[in-house]
């Protein structure tokens, strides 16, 4: 077993931190949504790696097959991009609406006038 046997786990660890840093550093709300995004697409990775089975067939009872390939995380992560694309949806519409409300989608410009609202 090598390191490169492994790439698609190495793949899951940098974008799910690519994911992370655009969500915990970025200010502007369209790229928090983005970096949401990519993090949303490691966990998919990850739970599609993890129901691979090397040499696994298709869970169809037949001759001469001992290894099957577990369908239920595939399944799973059909409903979690459609989750995903809904939150999307959801987080872009508020993001307009804050554009409306407050005239920014930066988190500094938010807090300024939220700031002078206060006093």
């Amino acid at each position: 077993m090598t390191v490169l046997s492994f790439f698609n786990y190495w793949a899951v660890i940098v974008l799910m931190m690519i994911g992370y840093y655009c969500m915990i550093v970025r200010g502007n709300m369209i790229k928090k949504i983005i970096g949401l995004g990519i993090f949303q697409t490691s966990v998919f990775i990850l739970f599609i790696s993890a129901g691979k089975i090397i040499g696994g067939a298709t869970p169809v009872l037949r001759e001469g097959v001992d290894v099957y390939s577990n369908p239920l995380p595939h399944v799973l992560i059909l409903t979690a991009i459609v989750v995903g694309i809904a939150t999307t949806a959801v987080g872009l519409a508020l993001t307009v609406r804050i554009r409306e409300a407050y005239g920014s989608i930066d988190d500094d410009a938010i807090d300024a006038v939220e700031g002078d609202d206060r006093a």
